[in-house]
């Protein structure tokens, strides 16, 4: 290309950035997540009975692998409890059971091998999970919140490729 070759920039318009809206939260109006924000402070009352009914089902699917077998069935009915623990436990003010829950995730996440879970693992899982609710552990800088999420997710690292 010579130097003699008409060049010609168009600036194309951030369309965008219009479309987003601008501000802290990306167009999202900030009062309105205030707003949500304190709707569920509202609620925050119900976690307790909310966090008891989910592990109720985590319970209810852990039996169903004792009744029937870890077959893709039941397998598939732990992983979607372990999958609901693992988006509410933060909301319902326990992140360490999101946690626990996410290492569960991780250990049954392929169906084509959580059939091969070592129950003893899935166990430890869940009975980690109700410890951590029953004695109100929230977070992994709690001694035995830390304890437990370590050495969970070591074993399932010995076992689970990595992501």
């Amino acid at each position: 290309m010579s130097s003699n070759t008409p060049v010609q920039v168009i600036n194309a318009p951030n369309t965008l950035k219009l479309r987003l809206g601008g501000g802290k939260f990306g167009g999202i109006d900030a009062a309105a997540i205030a707003k949500a924000e304190a709707a569920l402070k509202s609620l925050s009352g119900n976690f307790s009975e909310w966090m008891q009914d989910e592990l109720t089902k985590l319970d209810a699917a852990r039996q169903a692998i004792r009744v029937s077998g870890l077959n893709a069935e039941t397998a598939e009915g732990l992983y979607f409890r372990a999958h609901d623990l693992k988006g509410l436990g933060a909301t319902y003010e326990f992140p360490l059971v999101t946690r626990i829950a996410a290492s569960l995730c991780k250990l049954i996440d392929d169906p084509d091998t959580r059939q091969g879970a070592p129950m003893f693992l899935v166990d430890a899982h869940i009975d980690a999970i109700r410890a951590a609710v029953r004695d109100d552990i929230k977070t992994d800088t709690h001694p035995v919140g830390k304890v437990l999420i370590t050495e969970l997710e070591r074993r399932v690292a010995e076992i689970a490729p990595p992501e």
